[in-house]
């Protein structure tokens, strides 16, 4: 199975984090978001993924292509040789990774369409965001998709509370969670499985459809669009804030998206 990950928004509520790389590549611990995603699903065994690049897409490309280079040691011959020894690897990632142009306007149902011809041979397909984290078990939305027999699943999770919340009782505060999740309603969680095969129709040709749009309320009407609900940990970045917050989960050892066993 493929992960289709859309990395080609231009993330302009965030931009004052960093206004040079697009939003997929913001690290996190020093690795690119995107990074973090893909060791979610290939820590459930999917492990080719298609990216879908658009604002800045060279970005992400010259990532990927110099990715040994940048987790291993070096040896620089400086010399009428120039070359560059790598010594052993640190890339522990044996994953498959096709960077695929989709435009740098397109939205989001358009560049799902855009690669059609890397996933149609496929069964069905996991889609996601390149701007967001969880522990979400991947591996049970699929299993729960294919049981279900339609042709999408979504991800429904609680958003995070924007404010502290406080219990009381009388004037003493008696319990205080900052920055909770709801405890009432759901949301698109970003993470989808689709039907490789009967999705398209609903996706058009448009560059401009917007996935959570006409494809999922057509979807939604035709009785094909299912829910799998993820009570657990669900964080977006879609601000500086958010940002600085899964920072300060990660480095302080805090972070529940990451797999068990990773260093």
């Amino acid at each position: 199975m493929k992960a289709v990950i859309l990395c080609g928004g231009q993330g302009t509520r965030i931009r004052d984090a960093n206004e040079l790389l697009p939003k997929p590549m913001l690290p996190i611990g020093g690795k690119p978001i995107v990074w973090h995603i893909m060791k979610s699903y290939a820590a459930h065994g999917v492990t080719d993924f298609v990216l879908c690049l658009g604002y800045r897409g060279w970005a992400i490309k010259e990532f990927f292509l110099n990715y040994r280079a940048m987790t291993s040691d070096l040896t620089v011959h400086l010399g009428a040789s120039g070359h560059v020894e790598i010594i052993g690897s640190g890339a522990q990632e044996d994953w498959r990774v096709t960077l695929a142009e989709t435009g740098e306007s397109t939205m989001t149902g358009g560049r799902v369409a855009a690669i059609r011809r890397f996933v149609e041979q496929e069964d069905h397909f996991c889609l996601t965001y390149g701007d967001g984290v969880s522990d979400l078990d991947i591996a049970a939305t699929v299993a729960f998709h294919r049981a279900q027999g339609k042709i999408a699943t979504v991800t429904a999770v609680r958003p995070p509370g924007r404010f502290g919340e406080m219990q009381l009782e009388g004037g003493r505060v008696v319990e205080f969670n900052e920055k909770p999740q709801t405890t009432e309603g759901f949301i698109n969680g970003g993470f989808f499985v689709l039907d490789a095969k009967r999705v398209w129709p609903y996706l058009g040709t448009d560059p401009r459809t917007i996935l959570e749009q006409e494809p999922l309320r057509a979807l939604a009407r035709d009785g094909q669009l299912v829910a799998f609900p993820h009570t657990g940990f669900w964080q977006p970045m879609d601000t500086a804030r958010e940002y600085a917050l899964l920072n300060e989960l990660w480095q302080s050892g805090r972070a529940p998206w990451k797999p068990r066993g990773e260093r």
